[in-house]
């Protein structure tokens, strides 16, 4: 049974009433489907106005699916005295902890102190006093070698002085963007992935519309995309690391300074871990996170300036990956950590505003910014965990276009109601609470839609293969890696980008989206082109980039 809030757009509907001229005429079009865009879509409908968006690949395909997963206040905006974006950031994240627990999961951070190094205990002590007066908790602690060791176990005590622990987020970035196009379609919004704007539509020197570029997703032969128009008074330009794209049809600027973090994905066996570690990079003095995510340990992340094609899936470097194994390998000398031991990697590009490439990546400001020009509203910059804000900021400059919006008086994100948990899985409150923060109200349908079997975790995960069904029913899947990248991670968490599962999972992709042999040879092969290319290990030459030369450890979470 399908209930409205996990309605997902139906894409052959409306491109059909478009045709017709039915579904062409909106209040406002929203380009990109990340999280920024998924937040703006979301309240925009909560406030009255006939939404649509369009993504030109898959939704959180960009640096919304490949972030560090961390929902976070951040400390070295704090300590670089931003209070404003270090607030904004803990109202947000203890909003998020609240509204989406399943989702946004509470955890341990242990920031490892060196002898000699900064900042000191009594430093970094401060700042996290006034880290949680603004999150207005206390949960910040000094450890001693002895704690610490008894946390991670391996830890070198070389030069160690102890660590502060403090407490941020972790989340899976990909489904709370699906989590939150969820919430949206329950209120009447629309999105269409794998529809790319080909143009912006000008008139009268006034943004009015775009024109789409729309791919034929089941044909096998080469075919010209169709083109439709569709029109608004406004466009929001929320296509992140690719908003100088856009906004270049009617403004030529450069603000958007590309910047890539990449991450190693190890099994937890080989380096068991259940909080995050925070250390300073032995070459550069950066903080370097090693956390517990989905089953698995997670090394990330770096940050460099990226200079490849936007619109190629970004990929791990030789220097990177070598980077990320000696802040490992000097933390933990006793477990001989090294390329075999990876399972996969990740890679995204973060939109950051400013384009002083001589400035240190790391020192960047994360702020977001907008701009208005003729109608097309920019928004890009910014952090994951303040999505709700950015997009009520760009909603602030698109209101000249707009007509008043209507009132209303729940101004939750996730606010579907959820099901008991022992509706959804008797006896199971923690894997429960887990489907009830991904799928809200539609998790207990996910379970009794789905055979015994199905419903059974997958090995060294917690995604199940009933959770795959669904996505391919409901979610939108047009192709494989859709699956198993983005709306589960099974394509991250497991050998050789899941092939164990491939015979499975052809066979539900027969059932629930008609694929014959043909179709799943060319889906398989485009799936394990694009995993071997930007998920797995490097296969060309070092990359000649240094990656970084910052003087002293700067405080600073991933994102």
């Amino acid at each position: 049974m399908e209930t409205r809030s996990s309605s997902f757009t139906n894409r052959a509907d409306l491109l059909q009433k478009m045709r017709q001229g039915d579904a062409n005429e909106w209040d406002i079009i929203v380009v990109g489907g990340g999280i920024t865009g998924a937040g703006v879509l979301r309240e925009a409908v909560r406030r009255g106005y006939r939404t649509l968006l369009v993504e030109q690949k898959d939704f959180a395909w960009g640096t919304s699916s490949r972030s560090s997963k961390m929902v976070h206040g951040g400390l070295r905006y704090l300590a670089a005295g931003d209070l404003k974006l270090t607030k904004d950031s803990l109202k947000e994240r203890e909003r998020l902890l609240e509204e989406a627990p399943g989702l946004v999961e509470r955890m341990g951070y242990y920031f490892t102190l060196r002898k000699g190094g900064f900042p000191g205990r009594w430093a970094m002590s401060l700042v996290l006093e006034i880290y949680d007066w603004i999150a207005r908790i206390r949960d910040h602690r000094y450890c001693t070698n002895a704690q610490l060791k008894a946390v991670f176990s391996g830890i070198s005590d070389q030069g160690l002085n102890g660590a502060c622990y403090y407490t941020d987020a972790v989340t899976d970035d990909a489904r709370l963007v699906l989590r939150v196009l969820q919430e949206s379609f329950a209120e009447g919004g629309r999105a269409l992935n794998y529809t790319p704007v080909k143009q912006l539509l000008i008139e009268n020197n006034n943004v009015c519309g775009v024109r789409l570029s729309i791919p034929a997703l089941d044909a096998n032969t080469e075919t010209e995309p169709e083109i439709l128009e569709i029109r608004a008074p406004v466009v929001i330009n929320a296509t992140g690391a690719w908003a100088d794209t856009l906004r270049g049809e009617v403004k030529d600027e450069k603000r958007i300074r590309p910047l890539r973090g990449s991450h190693l994905v190890l099994p937890k066996q080989c380096l068991p871990i259940d909080d995050v570690l925070a250390m300073p990079h032995p070459q550069d003095k950066r903080a370097v996170f090693v956390y517990p995510w989905e089953g698995t340990t997670v090394v990330g992340t770096t940050d460099l300036d990226h200079t490849e094609d936007l619109n190629d899936e970004a990929s791990i470097t030789e220097n990177e990956v070598d980077y990320l194994l000696q802040a490992v390998q000097q933390q933990f000398p006793q477990k001989p950590i090294s390329r075999a031991d990876i399972i996969s990697t990740f890679s995204g590009v973060r939109p950051v505003i400013g384009a002083e490439k001589a400035k240190d990546a790391s020192k960047e400001r994360r702020d977001h910014a907008t701009w208005s020009d003729k109608g097309l509203i920019t928004v890009s910059g910014g952090k994951l965990t303040t999505f709700r804000l950015i997009a009520l900021d760009a909603l602030a400059a698109a209101q000249p276009y707009l007509p008043a919006p209507s009132v209303f008086c729940d101004d939750r994100v996730f606010k579907s109601p959820s099901a008991p948990q022992e509706a959804v899985i008797p006896n199971n409150p923690a894997r429960s609470q887990r489907l009830l923060g991904r799928y809200g109200a539609v998790a207990q349908h996910i379970m009794s839609g789905s055979q015994a079997h199905e419903r059974q975790c997958i090995p060294t995960t917690m995604f199940c293969l009933a959770e795959c069904r669904w996505a391919l029913r409901h979610e939108a899947v047009h192709h494989l890696d859709d699956l198993l990248l983005r709306r589960t991670r099974l394509g991250q968490l497991l050998e050789n980008g899941a092939q164990s599962l491939f015979g499975e999972l052809q066979s539900l992709c027969a059932a629930e989206l008609g694929w014959d042999a043909a179709r799943w040879a060319q889906e398989l092969n485009r799936y394990q082109n694009i995993w071997q290319r930007h998920y797995s290990l490097p296969s060309g030459l070092p990359c000649p980039e240094p990656m970084g030369e910052t003087p002293q450890a700067t405080l600073v979470n991933g994102e």
